[in-house]
Order: C-alpha cells, then sequence, then structure tokens
C-alpha cells in the first residue's frame, strides 16, 4: 500500500517519511546548537537531556505545523524548487512568531535567545535541504507502487483522465492496462496490455503491487477465481472508485453508486466525536472572535467610509445547513446593496462588478467571513464542514447531482476540504468538482482531518486561493 491510513484519511507513505524527516532535523538542530552555544560554558545545560528532549519536540512540532500548514506534505502542490524554497522560509517565519507566542505561554520550553537564534538558521539549512532533495530525488519520479489497471476501455480511460496531472502519478506507478476480450479499447497504445498468461503469473513476473478493476462491463468476463488468486498471493485488489478516493482525496460522482455509500466503509459518526467536535467549535470560535474582534472592527469601519454611514456592515443570507434546514449566515458586506436587485440569486464571477473596493480587500484576505465564527458559536455552523450553499442554488443541484444531499448530514462549515482542494466555484462543473471533495470528506470526517484542514486553511488565506 502507498498510503496509510490515519483516522480514516489517506495520507501519502512518501509524505509521511518527509515529515520524519524533517522531525529528525529539527530535533537534531536543537541539541546541535545547544552544544554549539555551550560548548565551553554550563555544561548542566548540555547533560540535561529530558529537559533539552521536551524542548526539541516542542520546537519541531511547532515547526511541523507551520510546514503542513504551507501545504508542503500535500500532494496538490506547486512542485517548482523555488516555490518550495519560498514555502519552507515562510513556515520558519511563522513558526518562529509563534513559538515566541508559546514561549511567553509556556516559559519551561524557552530555549533562550542564543540557541533559539541557531536553532532556527540550522534547522532552516537542514530542511530547506531536504526539502529540495526529496523534491529532486523522490517528488518527480513515479513511486515504486506499481499498479495494473484490469481493463482498457472506457473506464480505464475515463479514470486516466481524471489523473492526468504530474502529481497524481507521481504517487504510483502504472504498469499498463489489461486489453480484455470484447471490450473496446480506449487507452493509448503504450498503455495496452495483452495477458496470454493466467493472471496471477502475470502480475507476479511483473512484480505488480495492486490491480485496480476497471472493467467497463463486470457482468461479462469478470475474473473471479483470478483476482481470487492474486488477491490471497497478497496482491492488493480494489475497485476505481476506492482506487480514486485513496489517491486524490475525492470521491468521484460519475463512478459512483448508491451501493458504494450503502456498504462502504465510513459515514460513521459517535455521539462522542460529535461532542468533541462540538466542544471544539465552541472553544474555537469563542477564542478566534476574541482575537480577531480588532480586523472585525477596522473592516466595518472601512464598509461605513466607503459606503456611508447608513449603509449596512453585515450582510444577512438564508443558507442550508444540517439535514437541509435553513439558517441565516452572518457575512461583511463586500458587494453593492442593490447588487441581487436585477439579477437575482448568483454566483460571484471573476472581477465580478458589484464587489466594492473594500469588498476586493476582504474577500482576498476572507475578513468578509469572519462574522460566521458567531453562526459557529451558536452551532448553526461548524469550523470544519461543506460550505453551505443558497436555498436557491441547493435546489437547482440536487436535480442535476444526484449525491448533493447527502453533504447535509453534516453540519456546513467555515472552512472545508474542498476549500484545500478546488478554487472558488461559479458553475455546475465547479459544485461537482467542490461536491467529491466534500463527500470524501463526509465519509472520512474525524478530528484529526479536521485538524489537518484548520492548519492546511493557513495556506488557503496566506496564498489568497480560491477567492473572488
Amino acid at each position: 500500500m502507498n498510503t496509510l491510513r490515519i483516522f480514516n484519511h489517506h495520507v501519502h507513505i512518501k509524505f509521511v517519511l518527509l515529515g520524519v524527516l524533517h522531525l529528525l532535523f529539527l530535533v537534531g538542530s536543537v541539541f546541535a546548537a545547544v552544544n554549539i552555544r555551550y560548548i565551553t560554558a554550563d555544561q548542566s545545560v548540555i547533560n540535561d537531556y529530558p529537559l533539552m528532549t521536551l524542548k526539541a519536540v516542542g520546537y519541531a512540532v511547532i515547526m511541523l505545523l507551520c510546514l503542513s500548514a504551507m501545504g508542503l506534505y500535500r500532494p496538490q502542490r506547486e512542485n517548482r524548487y523555488l516555490a518550495l524554497f519560498v514555502r519552507v522560509v515562510v513556515a520558519f517565519v511563522f513558526g518562529a512568531v509563534l513559538a515566541v507566542i508559546i514561549y511567553y505561554i509556556l516559559p519551561g520550553l524557552y530555549l533562550g535567545r542564543g540557541v533559539f537564534a541557531l536553532t532556527l538558521l540550522l534547522s532552516l539549512i537542514g530542511v530547506g535541504a531536504a526539502q529540495m532533495i526529496f523534491h529532486a530525488t523522490v517528488d518527480q519520479r513515479s513511486a515504486p507502487w506499481r499498479v495494473l489497471f484490469y481493463g482498457a476501455g472506457d473506464n480505464a480511460a475515463e479514470l486516466l483522465a481524471f489523473m492526468r496531472r504530474r502529481s497524481d502519478h507521481s504517487l504510483f506507478k502504472l504498469v499498463g492496462c489489461a486489453v480484455i476480450d470484447d471490450e473496446p479499447v480506449k487507452v493509448d497504445e503504450s498503455l495496452q496490455c495483452r495477458i496470454d498468461v493466467p493472471l496471477s503469473d502475470y502480475v507476479r513476473r511483473h512484480e505488480i503491487d495492486e490491480i485496480v478493476v476497471a472493467m467497463d462491463d463486470r457482468r461479462q468476463n469478470f475474473p473471479a477465481d483470478a483476482l481470487i488468486d492474486c488477491r490471497v498471493s497478497g496482491i492488493n485488489v480494489v475497485d476505481m472508485l476506492t482506487f480514486y478516493e485513496r489517491q486524490t482525496g475525492k470521491v468521484k460522482t460519475e463512478l459512483l453508486q448508491p451501493g458504494w455509500i450503502i456498504f462502504s466503509h465510513g459515514f460513521r459518526y459517535s455521539a462522542f466525536d460529535n461532542v468533541l467536535k462540538r466542544l471544539l467549535d465552541l472553544v474555537a470560535s469563542l477564542v478566534l472572535l476574541l482575537v480577531l474582534w480588532p480586523f472585525m472592527v477596522v473592516a466595518a469601519i472601512a464598509i461605513k467610509i466607503e459606503d456611508g454611514l447608513t449603509a449596512p456592515v453585515l450582510f444577512r443570507q438564508a443558507r442550508v445547513g444540517l439535514s437541509g434546514r435553513e439558517y441565516p449566515i452572518y457575512k461583511f458586506r463586500s458587494m453593492r446593496t442593490d447588487a441581487e436587485a436585477v439579477t437575482g440569486p448568483q454566483w460571484a464571477s471573476q472581477d465580478d462588478p458589484r464587489i466594492t473596493r473594500v469588498g476586493h480587500i476582504i474577500r482576498k484576505l476572507r475578513i468578509d467571513e469572519l462574522p460566521q465564527l458567531w453562526n459557529v458559536f451558536i452551532g448553526d455552523m461548524s469550523l470544519v464542514g461543506p460550505r453551505p450553499e443558497r436555498p436557491e442554488f441547493v435546489k437547482h443541484l440536487i436535480t442535476i447531482l444526484p449525491y448533493y444531499r447527502v453533504r447535509e448530514c453534516v453540519k456546513p462549515g467555515v472552512t472545508g476540504w474542498a476549500q484545500l482542494g478546488y478554487p472558488y466555484g461559479a458553475s455546475d462543473d465547479d459544485a461537482n468538482g467542490k461536491l467529491q471533495l466534500d463527500l470524501y470528506y463526509v465519509k472520512n470526517r474525524s478530528l484529526f482531518l479536521d485538524l489537518l484542514i484548520l492548519v492546511n486553511t493557513i495556506e488557503v488565506v496566506l496564498f489568497r486561493k480560491g477567492s473572488r
């Protein structure tokens, strides 16, 4: 398997190894800095290994969170050397600030000014070098996980089309697509495989790790006995939907069948999980409201200055939430007061003329979303979940997207899995693209995935992804 399943979420092994490598450099940098700083001074500081280990691990955790927030452990990220190095530097800048704040709150973890500065320098060099070497030797090449598509027809071609980016194919090595009798061949000739020996012999000969069943029609010529032989021999056998979900973090709606939702692993929520999630929402929304209120005051004043003292600051709009229930959402007004007087409800477009000058700024910085923290506090929303849509759009989308209602089994969120992997949606196709990510979240929801989304939302805000 080329992924690890951590609390239902698929994490690619190569990024786990990269995280472990970063962890070793970060912890090692603390010990190296201490030894360099105190090599001719107080040896008791060096000899207190339990305390230094605690401080080193604390520093490493802070920096790993910031590196993760910059998207360095996600397959869907920029792969240019300069872009990766910039993200490492930005992560260390934020990590240094966060560390100073934590050291103020927990002085027992403080490293000392000299040690801290030297640690930052050493770890930046080590982590930056490790990231560049990893990118050159591992990230740019196909993973050693060798995959055979059993089928070369429409399904196989569609699956290849869905996974056409270079980053998708760096996660596994596609050996080929097995051509099946009575099935039209739709994949490129270079990918076609003619299997003229027993399937189990073929996979052993070509060192196949996994077979993805991509037949157009399983009711005809389904090789049950051959696949069983492969499965009991230790070869992983999966269907297309499972493979696609694991590799991309999406549920492909075009391949989705009702039975997959009914019988698949997932869509399970315990009362304890719901209580824990609600507690996290309450505490986090209250803390964020207390911390971010100065930015909210500035946004309100800016709106008043641009549109006049009588202009409304907040925008109240109906959205569809848990179990299809409508509720009012609150946002800072970023459009003209008559934005939909003529056109009626419509999605925002690129360079939308209805957006005000202040609106452009607060949308880019996501400040317009901050009043939704009140929705989280009172329980209409969660910090993490599918983004809520307007009732007018929902009525339309459920007629063209059969599984759209599935996302309503959890509370909508201020941010979500779709916000990390998809730009702003303003069409039916965009709604389908975001639904694929929302279904993955609904199926695999956990506190771990929520925390991962919250951390990576920093990258979305900082690099202004998906805002209009």
